[in-house]
Formats: C-alpha cells, sequence, structure tokens
C-alpha cells in the first residue's frame, strides 16, 4: 500500500495519505476530492546538466518549496 502525497486543489492542503485500491482520497481540512498528486521527495530526480541521478542529498529536504521546477528544484540553484 503506497503512501501519496496531495495538493488539494480547493484549499491548497498539502498532505499525505496511504492509498488502498478501494479507497477514495478526500483532503483532510476540507474533504474535496479535487486533488492533485505530487511528486514524492523519496522519487529519483536528474541532474538537468548531466541527466545522471542525484543523490537524496541533493533534493531539498522538504521537497515542497513551490519551485515551479519541481520538489528539490530550489536546491539545483
Amino acid at each position: 500500500m503506497p503512501i501519496y502525497e496531495y495538493q488539494c486543489k480547493q484549499c491548497d492542503n498539502r498532505f499525505e495519505t496511504l492509498v488502498r485500491a478501494s479507497t477514495t482520497v478526500e483532503c483532510p481540512s476540507c474533504k474535496s476530492t479535487s486533488l492533485e498528486k505530487q511528486l514524492s521527495v523519496f522519487a529519483m530526480g536528474t541532474s538537468p546538466l548531466t541527466s545522471t541521478p542525484m543523490s537524496q542529498s541533493e533534493v531539498a529536504a522538504c521537497g515542497m518549496c513551490g519551485d515551479p521546477r519541481g520538489p528539490g528544484a530550489c536546491s539545483l540553484d
């Protein structure tokens, strides 16, 4: 059973939840089901300069900096 990260399109709340096949995911704050799945900070990224995998230490610890390039992108500056 994977844990997914979501951002609510209604109230902008960011959360993670354990998702089972029969689960309907809803925002814990406003109960909306209008959600956008986010990239996990555990996902392996690639360096934009070399296309080689980045280590976990190269990805921002929080993964939620809001950089439009995605989680961890602010650590590339």
